[in-house]
């Protein structure tokens, strides 16, 4: 006979406490966020059930899903945040060298563009040539 075990209830304000402390957000900020005082935010995280809207809030706050405080696991928030940062990336292996995966070598579209900008300043600097010696006739018909 096998005994199946209750998913552990999560503490909230450990919770929030734990992913606060994992985000470097210390309480006087979290509190200037929530427009509440330290104190507040510090009993706060003594709560074994914080209310729906303000959990809400502190999600919102710290930037992270609802779900996250709610089902609080301390390995997996290390690994989301570790792997999900703005920065991170999908597959990067080979010290980053996989080029995010693209179908082309980056190289060769860096090469391509250098090419563009050369003939793009040869035009330009043919349009200026051009403009110059416009000018310069129009001088030298006005001084005869």
């Amino acid at each position: 006979m096998t005994i199946t075990s209750m998913p552990e209830k999560v503490h909230q304000g450990r919770a929030v406490k734990r992913l606060r402390e994992i985000l470097h957000v210390k309480q006087d900020v979290l509190a200037d966020a929530l427009n509440i005082s330290q104190q507040s935010v510090s009993l706060l995280e003594t709560k074994e059930t914080i209310e729906p809207e303000q959990l809400e809030l502190i999600a919102k706050t710290l930037k992270v899903p609802i779900d996250a405080i709610k089902n609080f696991n301390e390995e997996a928030a290390i690994y989301n945040i570790q792997h999900n940062y703005e920065g991170a990336t999908a597959n990067s292996t080979h010290f980053g060298r996989d080029y995010f995966n693209c179908t082309f070598n980056p190289m060769d579209k860096y090469i391509e563009a250098m090419e563009d900008i050369k003939k793009l300043n040869a035009a330009l600097l043919k349009e200026k040539d051009e403009k110059i010696a416009l000018l310069e006739k129009m001088l030298s018909d006005k001084k005869k």
